[in-house]
């Protein structure tokens, strides 16, 4: 007669195998865990609102903390004052400055860049949360803790 210890090992193998082959035929989805959003901005940014909604359309979940001022949070996480805008968010590690689109976030946390974060500097008409038709193309950032920038991707 197998021992305890044997028999539990089969158990433990029998399920592991039915689990994937379950996930093999669609019958078990797995769970993608996205990152929380952490963000922070002023209680009057009607535009920081809306691309809080347009991060949570897209699969996202956030903790909004309100300020008067955001200076002392963007100082704190390295975000460089000329790329400054008006929220400042954190999710993975990663410091995300103003209205980046989602396909970028996704694209950070994918790659995972030797960065501090990315921005998109001042409030480009046209980015998430400031939609105004027509508008001109802008680059999103990425950017380090000395300062250093690159073009992350750029936007029609």
């Amino acid at each position: 007669m197998p021992s305890i210890t044997t028999r539990s090992a089969r158990y433990v193998l029998l399920a592991a195998f039915v689990l994937l082959a379950s996930v093999a035929h669609g019958q078990v989805k797995p769970r993608t865990v996205t990152p929380q959003l952490t963000v922070y901005k002023s209680p009057t940014c009607g535009c920081c609102g809306k691309w809080v909604e347009y991060m949570q359309a897209n699969g996202f979940t956030a903790g909004v903390t309100n300020l008067p001022d955001v200076s002392p949070i963007k100082t704190k996480h390295g975000v460089p004052a000329r790329l400054a805008s008006c929220h400042t968010t954190l999710i993975g590690g990663y410091v995300i400055e103003g209205h980046v689109p989602v396909e970028d976030v996704r694209r950070l946390l994918k790659e995972k860049p030797a960065v501090l974060g990315l921005a998109a500097p001042g409030m480009p008409a046209g980015s998430p949360g400031m939609d105004v038709p027509n508008s001109p193309p802008y680059d999103v950032v990425s950017f380090d803790k000395d300062g250093r920038t690159r073009v992350f991707a750029s936007h029609k």
